[in-house]
């Protein structure tokens, strides 16, 4: 993956077309065919079977049935496997905000909606998928000053709807740390930031969610840096996976070093606090603004 941002293009996959990709370069391997031959039985150029197999295109039918019979696949195998490519070329539902969605993030939420696995660092903000309305709004609005009233408001619609899959019976675990800035860092006035923190204090009680607040007297640590999410996914298929942005770009890292370094950096930051001290915290910082 380890792709910067990019502009507007093809859709961004589907975890599934992720997996699909993966498992044909799989089966090639497999079956002793290089890029070449695989390229020779579609009559295409190599960079072609590149790209699927990294689920930079859609899998088309005929190609996946073509290059599958070249691997020596049984009937059974290569008509389970194009349902499955049919399936994932698909656009998630994400794709009706293709509007105010840039194809970047959609590769985002993708990943999102896939994982098992959720850990995120925001020294800024509260993450996206704990936010409320009104704080998603204000948070929007600070980025998006000249956006129409129409846009804004389906960019915090996309957001809210975001966060449902917290509450599907397979809901993946999240772990989020976040710096005490977030909570002085004051979005849309006093009631928002009350709306906000008892938010934070009722998720916070969910199983499967876990909150720590990194306070000001830690100092200086290891995570002080760009925001940053992680993913890990069921499918063995699908490397651990981190996204980090800056102001004018975004990266997509796979590389095991790349992926340790942040997931270091989110076990060290979590020792900085404990979820007693995060909720006392935010149970103070409500009270500041009643």
């Amino acid at each position: 993956m380890n792709e910067a941002r990019s502009g507007s293009g093809a859709s961004a996959p589907t975890v599934l077309r992720m997996i699909l990709g993966r498992r044909l370069q799989e089966r090639r391997q497999n079956a002793g065919a290089s890029l070449e031959d695989a390229a020779t039985a579609l009559r295409v150029k190599t960079l072609t079977i590149r790209r699927l197999e990294k689920a930079e295109v859609a899998l088309k039918p005929l190609y996946v049935e073509k290059l599958l019979e070249t691997y020596g696949a049984d009937r059974q195998e290569i008509d389970e496997f194009v349902a499955l490519a049919e399936q994932a070329n698909e656009p998630g539902w994400w794709h009706a905000y293709r509007d105010v969605l840039p194809t970047w993030f959609s590769a985002y939420v993708s990943l999102e909606s896939g994982a098992k696995t959720l850990r995120t660092y925001e020294p800024h903000y509260v993450t996206g998928l704990l936010q409320t309305w009104g704080y998603a709004r204000g948070v929007l609005r600070g980025g998006f000053p000249n956006e129409s009233e129409e846009d804004l408001r389906r960019r915090v619609d996309l957001r809210l709807r975001r966060q449902s899959l917290l509450t599907r019976a397979d809901a993946p675990t999240l772990w989020v740390v976040m710096e005490e800035a977030v909570l002085h860092r004051v979005v849309s006035g006093p009631e928002v930031m009350r709306e906000q923190i008892d938010k934070l204090l009722e998720v916070s009680e969910l199983e499967h969610v876990s909150l720590d607040i990194v306070p000001f007297t830690a100092g200086a640590h290891v995570g002080a840096c760009a925001p940053f999410t992680y993913f890990r996914f069921e499918e063995p298929e699908l490397p651990d996976v981190v996204y980090s942005e800056i102001l004018s770009a975004s990266m997509y890292l796979d590389q095991r070093s790349d992926v340790s370094a942040h997931l270091e950096a989110h076990n060290r930051m979590s020792l900085l606090t404990s979820s007693a001290d995060s909720r006392a915290l935010l149970t103070r910082m409500r009270k500041e603004y009643s």
